[in-house]
């Protein structure tokens, strides 16, 4: 059973990503105060983990009922983050708040936190381990990944306001790129996929 644990809890911890997170979040939070800041985290992740945990028990047959393939999430939860990267890229400041909303839970619960990779892994761990080892690891990378974002915010007080920027931009450029990483994948899978059936 540890070992189920392990492997589950690992395949998790690299699908959520968590330090690839960070600069995206600092770059929406930028303009905030801590206490919003944390407001945002606490909400955030309560939102990822109720997500999650919906997905885990009812995605495969809610999927399967609407005649949505994990391919058809993953385009869909890439262009919404291109659709808020190139907001932040090419328009004023206020742009990713406009796009994401106002809490910054978009795209910070989904779909960064609980992702296209995230609920992928959780569908695929349900079926290897079981449902109560995959929520056990899910929980426990969650709560890495809020004590993670709840004292990152640290780090914008070494680099200063014109770093946040800088930081800022960068994260924008990161995710774009993770969306069009999610849109490749879910076009290049969903054409494997038709392929295959061809040849069938």
């Amino acid at each position: 059973m540890l070992a189920q644990f392990i492997i589950a809890f690992t395949a998790l911890f690299v699908a959520l990503d968590i330090i690839g997170t960070v600069p995206i979040y600092l770059s929406i939070t930028k303009d905030l105060d801590r206490g919003s800041r944390m407001k945002i985290v606490d909400k955030s992740m309560f939102v990822a983990l109720v997500v999650a945990i919906l997905f885990m028990v009812v995605g495969r047959v809610t999927f399967k009922h609407l005649g949505i393939s994990i391919n058809d999430f993953k385009i869909a939860g890439g262009l919404i983050l291109l659709i808020i990267s190139l907001a932040d890229l090419l328009g004023g400041p206020g742009a990713i708040h406009n796009s994401s909303g106002e809490t910054g839970i978009v795209p910070l619960a989904v779909p960064l936190i609980s992702g296209p990779g995230v609920l992928t892994t959780l569908l695929l761990q349900t079926g290897s381990v079981g449902y109560p080892i995959t929520l056990a690891a899910l929980i426990l990378n969650f709560g890495l990944a809020w004590i993670i974002l709840r004292h990152c915010d640290r780090v914008t007080r070494y680099i200063g306001k014109d770093g946040t920027v800088v930081l800022s931009k960068i994260a924008a450029l990161l995710l774009a790129a993770i969306a069009v990483a999610m849109i490749r994948s879910g076009v290049y899978e969903s054409l494997g996929e038709f392929i295959r059936a061809m040849k069938t």
